[in-house]
C-alpha cells in the first residue's frame, strides 16, 4: 500500500454541481486525479477495478455536462461507478467500498441520489432510463435520462428490447454505448473525433431534418431510396446502422479518454431535437493503471494491492475453493465422456469454465451474458443427446426462469446445472447472493436439486450429474474455500434422493442441507456438553426427499431443527410438507426450520453475515435449546465452550 495522491483539484469538487463550476480546460488535471484516487481507494479495499479507470473521462464529462442529478445518470452493472461515487459526494466513505456498514460496491439507490437505479446484475440500465425518460416526458417535468451500458451487455437480449421502445421517450433519452474491447468498430484517429462532432452538432441535425422533410414530398421509392442512402452512407462511416433501425440516432465512435471532446460531443447531445442518441465511446478497461492495462482480466476484480507494482494481496493458503473443485471434477467428467459439454453465460473464469475450455475449446461454450439462451441452447444439446453442464451463478439463473421451466422442465431434458455462489456471498452483498435456487427450482416437476456439504461431496455430485440422463437436475455450492476434506480419487455415484447420518444421537436431530453442515456439528458438541444427544444428517438431496429417513428422524427424536442456506420456501418448507401431509406435525413434533431471514442482507464478511442470518452453531443451538423451553440464556455459554 501507499500513502494517498496528491489531488488539489479534486479536493475543491465533492460534488458534481462544484465540478460544473470548473473551467473545460481544467478537466484534464481533474480526471487525472480522480484516476488516482480511484487507484489508492481499491488498492485498501479491493473491488471492481479496471472498469471504473477505463470510464473515468466519461464519468468527468457526464456529470460536467448533464444536470445531474436532475438529470438521471444510470450505469449498467454498476461495477464501474466507483470514481462515479467519489464526485458525488461520497468520497469521505470510498475506502469502505465492500465492506460492512460501508459504501456498496454498486449503485444503490438508498446510498445517494445521484444512485436514482441500483444495478448488479446487466443489460438493465436502457430499460430503467427509458422509465426515467417517459416519467418525465409524461409530468411535462425537466430533466433527461442517460444509460450508460458496456458493449458486453449488449449481449444480453433486454437491452435491445429496450431499444425497441426507445422512440417513446424522444430526446429524453441518451444510451452511451461504452465500448471497451472494439468490439462493435474502432476509432479512426482525428476523422473520427470530427465525424463525431460533426454528426452530433446542430448545424448537422437542421441539415439532416431538412433533408428528411424534403425527401417526404418525393415519390414513395425516391423517399425510401433517399432515407436509406443516408442512413446507410453514415452507418458505412460510424458503424450505427443497426441503432438507426432500432429508432436511435447515432454519434461515433468517439475517443473516451479525451474528456473535453467527450465535453464537446455531449454537450451537442444534450442540446439536439432529435429523438433518442446513442453516444459510441470507446475505452480501454484499466486505462491510466499499467498493469491494469496489460491484464484487463486479472485487474476486473482485484484484491488488495500495492499501488507501486501492482502485486494482489495473496489469500493465504488453505483448502482449494468450490469453483475450482468443481472445475477439475468437470473436466475429469468431460474425459470419461466426449458428451459432456459446458455453458457459460460470460462468466468463465468466474465458474472456473477457462479451465475447461483450455482441455475442450470445442465443446465449451461462452454465450455472453444471455442466461436465456444458455438454458435453452443446453436444452437443444440435451435433446441431441448431449451432457450439458450449464455453469451459471445461482443469483444469474433467475434471469432465466422461465427457460428453465418451459424448455428444460416441461420436457424433462437432462440439462444439469451447476449453481456456483449459493448461499451469501460476502463482498458482493445482497444482488449477488445465491439465496432462492432452492425455493424456484424445488418446486418444479422432474428437477433433481443437490446442495453439496464440503468439497469431496461436489466431487460426488458432478459425477452424479455426468450419468443422469432422466432429466434436469442441480447442485449448488458456495463461493470461497472448501473445508480441507480430502478429494476423492475415484468419484462415487449418488442414489439420488438419499441423504447420510453424519453423527448419531437420540434426542435432537439437526437436519442439514449445503455447507452449515460444519456449523451443525459443533452445534451438536455444544448440545452434546449439555447432556443433549445429537444426531446430525446430512440430506444431500432438497429433491427429491430421501422420506425415509426423515421420517425416521422426526419420529425418533424429541426436537428436529432444518438448517439451510436459502430464503423460506427451500429445503425446511420441503420437510414441513412432508411432516404435514405424514401426520407427524399431529403428534406435537417439535421441528424448526432454519433458513435465510426474509429480507437482502448488506455485505460483510461472510461469516459474519450468517451469523446475522441466524445460521451458525450458536443460533442452531439456541434454536434447539428454545424448542426443549430451556433458558436461551445459556446458549452463548455452551455453544462457545
Amino acid at each position: 500500500m501507499t500513502d494517498r495522491p496528491s489531488t488539489p483539484l479534486l479536493d475543491t469538487v465533492q460534488t458534481p454541481d462544484q465540478l460544473r463550476a470548473l473551467p473545460k480546460d481544467r478537466l484534464r488535471q481533474f480526471a487525472d486525479e480522480l484516476r488516482a484516487e480511484t487507484i489508492s481507494a481499491v488498492s485498501v479495499t479491493g473491488g471492481h477495478l479496471g472498469a471504473g479507470l477505463g470510464v473515468v473521462e466519461l464519468t468527468v464529462a457526464l456529470h460536467y455536462v448533464f444536470d445531474t442529478p436532475r438529470d438521471r445518470l444510470v450505469w449498467d452493472v454498476g461495477h464501474q461507478c466507483y470514481p462515479h461515487k467519489i464526485i458525488t459526494g461520497r468520497r469521505d466513505r470510498i475506502r469502505t467500498l465492500r465492506m460492512g456498514g460501508g459504501l456498496s460496491g454498486f449503485t444503490k439507490r438508498s446510498e445517494s441520489e445521484y444512485d436514482p437505479f441500483g444495478a448488479a446484475h446487466s443489460s438493465t440500465s436502457i430499460s430503467a432510463a427509458l422509465g426515467f425518460a417517459v416519467a418525465n416526458k409524461l409530468a411535462g417535468a425537466p430533466g433527461k435520462a442517460v444509460a450508460v451500458i458496456g458493449d458486453g451487455a449488449m449481449s444480453a437480449g433486454m437491452a435491445y428490447e429496450a431499444m425497441n421502445n426507445a422512440e417513446q421517450a424522444g430526446n429524453r433519452l441518451v444510451v452511451i454505448l461504452n465500448d471497451n474491447d472494439m468490439s462493435i468498430a474502432p476509432p479512426v484517429g482525428g476523422l473520427s473525433h470530427y465525424l463525431a462532432r460533426l454528426v452530433s452538432s446542430n448545424k448537422y441535425l437542421s441539415v439532416r431534418h431538412l433533408a428528411q422533410r424534403f425527401a417526404r414530398r418525393l415519390p414513395q421509392p425516391l423517399h425510401n431510396a433517399a432515407r436509406k442512402a443516408e442512413e446507410y452512407a453514415r452507418g458505412m462511416v460510424t458503424g450505427g446502422t443497426l441503432f438507426e433501425e432500432l429508432g436511435f440516432y447515432y454519434v461515433g465512435p468517439v475517443d473516451g479518454h479525451d474528456v473535453e471532446r467527450l465535453v464537446d460531443i455531449l454537450e451537442n447531445v444534450r442540446d439536439a431535437d432529435e429523438g433518442p442518441m446513442l453516444v459510441h465511446v470507446v475505452t480501454k478497461k484499466g486505462k491510466g493503471y499499467g498493469p491494469a492495462e496489460a491484464a484487463a482480466d486479472k485487474y476486473h476484480g482485484v484484491q488488495k494491492f500495492d499501488v507501486v507494482s501492482g502485486v494482489q494481496a495473496k489469500a493465504p493458503a488453505g483448502p482449494p475453493s468450490y469453483t475450482s473443485v468443481f472445475a477439475k471434477a468437470l473436466v475429469a467428467e468431460a474425459q470419461r465422456d466426449d458428451r459432456v459439454v459446458a455453458i457459460t453465460a460470460a462468466m468463465p473464469a468466474g465458474t472456473g469454465l477457462d479451465k475447461f475450455q483450455a482441455k475442450f475449446p470445442d465443446r465449451t461454450f461462452d454465450v455472453g451474458i444471455a442466461e436465456q439462451h444458455a438454458v435453452t441452447f443446453a436444452a437443444g444439446l440435451a435433446a441431441q443427446g448431449y451432457r450439458p453442464f450449464a455453469a451459471i451463478y445461482s443469483t444469474f439463473l433467475q434471469r432465466a426462469y422461465d427457460q428453465v421451466v418451459h424448455d428444460v422442465a416441461i420436457q424433462n431434458l437432462p440439462v444439469r446445472f451447476a449453481m456456483d455462489r449459493a448461499g451469501l456471498v460476502g463482498a458482493d452483498g445482497q444482488t449477488h447472493a445465491g439465496s432462492f435456487d432452492l425455493a424456484y427450482l424445488c418446486t418444479l416437476p422432474n428437477f433433481v436439486v443437490m446442495a453439496a456439504a464440503d468439497e469431496a461431496e461436489l466431487v460426488h455430485m458432478v459425477h452424479t450429474m455426468a450419468l443422469h440422463d432422466s432429466g434436469p437436475i442441480a447442485v449448488r455450492y458456495p463461493r470461497g474455500n472448501g473445508t480441507g476434506v480430502p478429494l476423492p480419487e475415484t468419484p462415487q455415484k449418488l442414489e439420488i434422493g438419499k441423504g447420510r447420518i453424519v453423527r448419531e444421537g437420540k434426542k435432537v436431530a439437526i437436519l442439514s442441507l449445503g455447507t452449515r453442515l460444519e456449523e451443525a456439528l459443533k452445534a451438536a458438541e455444544a448440545l452434546e456438553g449439555k447432556g443433549l444427544s445429537t444426531t446430525v444428517a446430512d440430506l444431500r438431496f432438497a429433491k427429491p426427499l430421501d422420506e425415509a429417513l426423515i421420517r425416521r428422524l422426526l419420529t425418533s427424536h424429541e426436537v428436529a431443527v432444518t438448517v439451510e442456506e436459502g430464503a423460506v420456501g427451500g429445503f425446511g418448507a420441503h420437510v414441513l410438507t412432508l411432516a404435514s401431509d405424514a401426520g407427524l406435525t399431529d403428534a406435537g413434533l417439535k421441528l424448526r426450520t432454519m433458513r435465510l431471514p426474509d429480507r437482502f442482507q448488506d455485505q460483510d464478511k461472510p461469516e459474519k453475515q450468517y451469523s446475522e442470518a441466524g445460521l451458525d452453531a450458536e443460533a442452531i443451538v439456541d434454536t434447539v435449546l428454545k424448542a426443549l423451553r430451556h433458558n436461551s440464556a445459556s446458549v452463548v455459554e455452551g455453544a462457545r465452550a
